[in-house]
């Protein structure tokens, strides 16, 4: 018997994080830099014999089966796997019930503010399509898998995520009105890209968080007009082909001046983006020597991104390893591949 395994890499957010959100970008439109890197979100699914169908997730420590029927209940039990299996049996196998074991891990912790959720659900739509023998181009891929996540399992959030997984690489996005995304591939060169890498360090507040109030705070923000929260999605959007240009061009100096005045911008979007603890560790790292930082996702908790001299690094690191959180550095790689599948022995 043979496995279908399926991986889709997380992404970091490095300018114009939330104009990917509606209504903002319904009405405005909007624009993102993101990157992936070489940290994953993994499914596994195994056919069964027997009428049933199990989810197991390393990452909640949980696990649920189902007797298998053409459509699974939405009980409050790992909903967002069955949402995908639902719509992968009513889409591609005609109606007819699955027998298989579905089991997810997601290499950093929920609530990251890397895409995790939304990477979770590229690589596990992959893994169906490859099952089911339905094979789905990248935007279709995304877009499918943000249709499962946003409105079939009524998780909010934007739109850059799943297409960030599906397609790989560094990416700048433009999102506009009735779901239009346009994908953009950068060509950066690669001695540009190695400097960018050597310059990242990526740190764990401690504090994973819940992005639904910070968003449902975007969104009644845009709804009820208030301009300065619209003027710094305004500001984020700006910056967003600001950084595109310095890092096609190798404008480190500019770059970093893009990170700082983003930063300041996103602060303005909702009151929760911001806590102690944050501001604590960007002073910290600042300090240290690091260039300019940012929270990477919606905010209020989860990983900060920080750009550094190269040899000033690890620097960086220990002071941020002062702090009084349960906090971790991470170090990473940028990748170029998205979302892929393969079978393996069971």
């Amino acid at each position: 018997m043979k496995l279908i395994r399926a991986r889709a890499p997380l992404r970091l957010g490095l300018a114009g994080g939330g104009t990917d959100v509606s209504p903002y970008c319904d009405e405005y439109g909007g624009a993102i830099l993101n990157a992936t890197i070489g940290l994953y979100a993994y499914a596994t699914i195994e056919p069964l014999t027997d009428p049933i169908v199990s989810f197991q997730s390393f990452d909640r420590n949980e696990q649920v089966d189902y007797e298998s029927t053409s459509e699974l209940p939405m009980d409050g039990k790992l909903d967002l796997l069955k949402a995908i299996h639902n719509y992968a049996i009513k889409n591609f196998n005609d109606g007819k019930p699955l027998h298989v074991k579905v089991v997810t891990r997601v290499d950093v912790p929920s609530g990251s503010g890397l895409g995790g959720s939304s990477t979770l659900v590229v690589a596990i739509l992959k893994a169906y399509s490859e099952l089911l023998n339905s094979p789905l181009d990248d935007y279709t891929l995304a877009h499918v898998a943000y249709v499962i996540e946003r409105e079939e399992a009524g998780l909010q959030g934007g739109r850059q995520d799943q297409f960030a997984a599906a397609f790989g690489g560094v990416n700048f996005m433009e999102f506009g009105r009735e779901g239009r995304v346009l994908v953009n591939p950068l060509r950066i060169k690669e001695s540009v890209l190695a400097e960018l890498e050597a310059s990242l360090l990526l740190f764990f507040t401690g504090a994973s968080r819940e992005s639904k109030g910070i968003i449902a705070e975007q969104a009644q923000n845009v709804e009820r007009h208030n301009e300065d929260a619209i003027e710094a999605m305004h500001q984020l959007k700006k910056e967003a082909f600001l950084m595109k240009e310095a890092l096609l061009r190798g404008d480190f100096h500019g770059l970093h001046e893009v990170m700082r005045r983003s930063w300041e911008a996103k602060k303005r979007m909702a009151r929760q983006i911001v806590n102690e603890q944050i501001e604590t560790a960007y002073s910290k790292a600042l300090d240290a020597g690091a260039h300019c930082a940012k929270i990477s996702g919606a905010g209020g908790g989860g990983f900060m991104i920080f750009l550094t001299d190269p040899m000033r690094k690890e620097r960086v690191a220990e002071a941020l390893g002062t702090l009084d959180t349960c906090g971790n550095v991470y170090r990473c790689h940028f990748t170029t591949s998205g979302a892929m599948v393969w079978k393996a022995d069971a």
